[in-house]
């Protein structure tokens, strides 16, 4: 036991040192090298003899410092209780984000078929004006036609400006 401690004790400063390096955090650092020594404590038996002492515990730190930087990325910052703010760490609501698609989604369905491919070709899958003609087999003037028609039938629809028609077709009309 005297062996272990007459190699382990001249080690602790350069331990403290490097584990406030590694962690920026003085009481972390601390508590990472009183866990280091301890792992060497209990494992003094699978040291090899004729090792480097010095070079096991820097790297028996190391690895535990590499853990519970990986832990600490994965978790987030640690805030006390203390300095939490009321709201206590927040994130915005997304529920009205996923009404909006829900919406848009619906209201893509109600369009005609024509309108909805042009949509979709433009604004979904990217395709220029001309590329989105030679796919339907329609002139371009068409396709910015039906895509104007359909944009403006889907911001009518989104905005609750869709109403029911004579035979049960759907009819814009405009809010004011």
């Amino acid at each position: 036991m005297s062996d272990m401690a007459r190699l382990l004790e001249p080690l602790i400063p350069s331990l403290r040192r490097y584990a406030r390096a590694m962690l920026r955090d003085s009481s972390a650092a601390d508590d990472l090298v009183q866990d280091g020594l301890e792992r060497a404590i209990t494992r003094w038996h699978q040291r090899r003899a004729d090792g480097d002492a010095r070079s096991w515990l820097f790297a028996i730190v190391h690895n535990l410092a590499i853990n519970r930087l990986r832990q600490s990325a994965r978790r987030g910052p640690h805030l006390p209780l203390d300095s939490a703010e009321e709201s206590g760490p927040t994130q915005p609501p997304r529920q009205e984000e996923g009404l909006r698609q829900r919406d848009l989604m619906r209201a893509l369905e109600t369009l005609p078929e024509e309108q909805r491919s042009v949509v979709l070709l433009v604004s979904v899958e990217d395709l220029s004006y001309a590329e989105v003609a030679h796919v339907l087999g329609v002139p371009v003037g068409t396709v910015m036609s039906r895509l104007s028609r359909g944009r403006e039938r889907l911001r009518l629809a989104v905005d609750g400006g869709v109403a029911s028609g004579p035979a049960g077709e759907a009819r814009l009309r405009r809010i004011k």
